[in-house]
């Protein structure tokens, strides 16, 4: 086969979880691709890292390969630690990073899949307010997408739709929660966590979401987050804007 290897590259957790569904995730997308080779890295935490993988790669005889950061937003991790870790790839390999993955679409689909799943349905969204829970950073393009990703959602037909964030930024999920219950129109608050696999931080939007009446699952190995992964390779294959190398 003459197309590039993706390689999906996800932060990493001490939790197992993290790993289970980040491999989950990647196998379906596979499945959806007959033929096209899938590897996972992580940069910390689980193995196997990323330049163990490029390595065996470039042992193997591979010669390209599409790297895609398993993220919602572009903040620190894919503007400076991926970038970092492929720059030193071995020379006989041609890489190009992949888009994050959002914002898009199939984001916003697959956030109401885990809606509709932890009970809601279509016939609830004008009187729900959901808190669209991220990880946080503290990163503004970052945080403005994020933003962004509650309005888009907001338009789909949700009554109100806050962000919040388990972290570096506010408001923290309970806040968030707190203030749609003050909302007249708002007879339910569902919190909906926007990650891709559980953690600390997941479970700290969890624990935020007491005070809510619905908690969705997190995004996890949806069929929207696979579609969304080949999405982004098809993109990083077409663009063939090889990843600029150390002098």
């Amino acid at each position: 086969m003459n197309r590039p290897v993706l390689l999906v590259i996800a932060h990493g957790s001490r939790d197992p979880r993290h790993a289970a569904t980040v491999q989950a995730l990647v196998r379906r997308a596979g499945a959806l691709r007959p033929g096209l080779r899938v590897e996972t890295a992580f940069l910390d935490f689980n193995l196997p890292s990323v330049p163990g993988v490029l390595d065996r790669l470039a042992a193997e005889g591979v010669r390209e390969v599409v790297a895609l950061p398993l993220l919602l937003t572009r903040a620190f991790h894919a503007k400076a630690d991926i970038p970092a870790v492929l720059r030193q790839a071995p020379p006989s390999l041609s890489i190009r990073q992949a888009e994050v993955l959002g914002p898009s679409p199939l984001l916003i689909a697959a956030v109401e899949r885990r809606l509709y799943e932890a009970g809601l349905t279509p016939a609830d969204k004008p009187t729900t307010g959901v808190v669209l829970a991220s990880a946080g950073s503290t990163d503004p393009e970052a945080i403005a997408v994020i933003a962004e990703t509650a309005r888009e959602l907001r338009r789909t037909g949700w009554c109100s739709v806050r962000p919040a964030f388990a972290s570096a930024s506010l408001p923290r999920t309970e806040d968030a929660v707190r203030a749609l219950r003050t909302d007249p129109d708002v007879r339910r608050v569902a919190v909906s966590p926007y990650v891709i696999a559980p953690g600390r931080l997941p479970d700290r939007i969890a624990a935020g979401a007491a005070g809510a009446d619905v908690l969705a699952d997190v995004l996890g190995p949806s069929p929207e987050l696979a579609r969304l992964l080949l999405e982004r390779y098809d993109g990083a294959h077409a663009a063939r804007r090889p990843v600029a190398r150390t002098a």
